[in-house]
């Protein structure tokens, strides 16, 4: 095993920072603060983050293959032109609900964008269950919801065959998988493949390594803990110097830097006396793994 090695490269505290993406053509971190609502880049050459303000939570941000990039606002999936700071909606959801928004979403290996809601939480982790729903825009723009009954949509991801959908729903301390089409991006047969325990918290965003492993990142669990979806078992725990860790990707130029977001909301000041570095971005070096690289939205 490689020297692990944290560092944080972001300072500027987020609210809940969330959904990174590695840009390859621009060589940089994206990420959103998803209450502090603006879309974030951060340059590993310059070490600075620009950000683009936004008018409602903004909880996740894809690449888009014409181009710019796609994101997650409210209940809206929206495009974004980053030069020209310009938001243009393609299409809502949740018509019916008065106040879910939005939460993880990432492109699937077909370009479609796969989303999930969750009621406003009163503060963070508590809020009214089973108000959320997973949702696919098409790259033709069509919107399929999956299923509804969900408490806190989040992490999620495809299997190097892409045969297998894996998938998060925060407050049943589960990992899932389904069965995955890729050819209609439908999805059935669930089942859980991990539960989380105690310590590790409540599961959060996660990514895919090249092995086939699962990264997780655990809120209020302070850690990332890598799992093989197969055995259903732990094999590696990476702790933060932050309890409120959020999502993690890969990245670099050859994707085998780890980073991973993390929030600051619902912490005293106290709390936050102890962990400065809270709602930062943190690089992983080491792990000795590298990650898939993201797909864009096709549309």
């Amino acid at each position: 095993m490689s020297s692990v090695r944290i560092e944080c490269v972001a300072k500027e505290g987020c609210r809940i920072a969330e959904s990174p993406v590695w840009d390859e053509k621009e060589g940089a971190l994206l990420y959103v603060d998803i209450t502090g609502r603006k879309v974030c880049r951060w340059s590993p050459v310059t070490r600075q983050v620009q950000a683009i303000p936004v008018d409602a939570p903004v909880s996740s941000v894809a690449l888009r293959k014409s181009g710019d990039y796609v994101i997650t606002l409210g209940t809206r999936f929206a495009a974004l032109k980053w030069k020209e700071e310009l938001v243009t909606t393609i299409t809502q959801v949740d018509k019916d609900k008065a106040n879910t928004r939005f939460n993880d979403g990432k492109v699937d290996p077909a370009g479609r964008y796969f989303a999930g809601t969750m009621a406003e939480e009163i503060r963070p982790a508590v809020l009214e269950r089973h108000q959320g729903s997973l949702y696919t825009l098409f790259p033709d723009l069509s919107v399929v919801r999956h299923f509804d009954q969900v408490d806190i949509s989040n992490g999620l991801d495809w299997s190097l065959d892409h045969k297998t959908f894996f998938y998060i729903d925060s407050l049943s301390y589960s990992v899932d998988a389904f069965d995955y089409d890729l050819q209609t991006g439908k999805i059935g047969n669930r089942r859980s493949i991990y539960k989380l325990e105690k310590e590790e918290s409540i599961p959060d965003g996660m990514s895919i390594d090249t092995e086939g492993k699962l990264w997780v990142a655990c809120y209020d669990g302070g850690r990332v803990i890598r799992l093989d979806p197969e055995t259903g078992k732990r094999l590696q725990t990476v702790k933060l110097p932050v309890d409120k860790t959020t999502s993690c990707c890969f990245g670099g130029n050859d994707y085998s830097e780890m980073y991973v977001t993390t929030a600051s909301d619902g912490m005293d000041k106290e709390w936050l006396s102890r962990q400065p570095q809270a709602g930062g971005i943190f690089k992983i070096t080491g792990l000795g793994v590298k990650g898939v690289p993201p797909y864009p939205f096709a549309g």
